[in-house]
C-alpha cells in the first residue's frame, strides 16, 4: 500500500465512528487483496504474500471487534475465519482464485456496512484530533491540505 493511501486511511480513521471504522477495515482488506492479486499476476509472489498477511491482520482486527453475544457476530466470525483460511491456502499455493473469492465476499460486506453507516449517528471515536482543510488553496493546479494544530495534545483521550 502506498504512503499516500495509508495517509488517506489514517485521516478517515481519525474522523470515523464505530460503524465507519469497520467499513474502513473492509476497504483496507479489499485494497490489500487487490494488491496481492496484481502481484501474483506479475510473478511477485513474495510481495503478494506480504499483502495477504496485511489483509489477514485487518481481518484479525475485525474478529477482535465482534461482540459474540449476538448471532450476527457469530456468523461474521465464521466468515472471517473462513476468509483467513482461504488466504492462508492462497498464500501457500499462489492461487489467485481463492484471493479473488475472499475479495468478493469483503466487497459485499463493505456494501452492507456502507448502508449501515446511514443509520449510525454515534459520535466520532477520536476526539481532539487535528482539523484538516482541503481545497485549491495555495497551488494553482494541485490540491493542498492545511493542518491546523489547536493543541499538541491530540488523539484518543482516555
Amino acid at each position: 500500500m502506498t504512503l499516500e493511501k495509508k495517509q488517506e486511511f489514517t485521516l478517515k480513521i481519525t474522523q470515523a465512528n464505530k460503524t465507519q471504522l469497520i467499513t474502513i477495515l473492509y476497504e483496507m482488506v479489499i485494497d490489500y487483496l487487490e494488491e496481492s492479486i496484481d502481484e501474483f499476476a506479475v510473478g511477485q509472489r513474495g510481495d503478494a504474500e506480504k499483502s495477504i498477511m496485511h489483509a489477514q491482520h485487518c481481518i484479525d482486527e475485525l474478529i477482535h471487534s465482534l461482540n459474540m453475544e449476538y448471532e450476527l457476530a457469530r456468523n461474521l466470525h465464521k466468515i472471517y475465519i473462513f476468509s483467513k483460511t482461504e488466504l492462508a491456502v492462497a498464500s501457500a499455493t499462489g492461487n489467485i482464485h481463492r484471493v479473488w473469492k475472499v475479495k468478493k465476499n469483503f466487497e459485499k460486506l463493505h456494501e452492507a456496512y456502507v448502508e449501515l453507516e446511514k443509520y449510525d449517528t454515534s459520535e466520532v471515536l477520536m476526539g481532539n484530533t487535528q482539523k484538516v482543510y482541503a481545497g485549491l488553496t495555495y497551488g494553482k493546479y494541485s490540491l493542498n491540505e492545511d493542518i491546523t494544530a489547536l493543541s499538541m495534545n491530540r488523539g484518543l483521550m482516555a
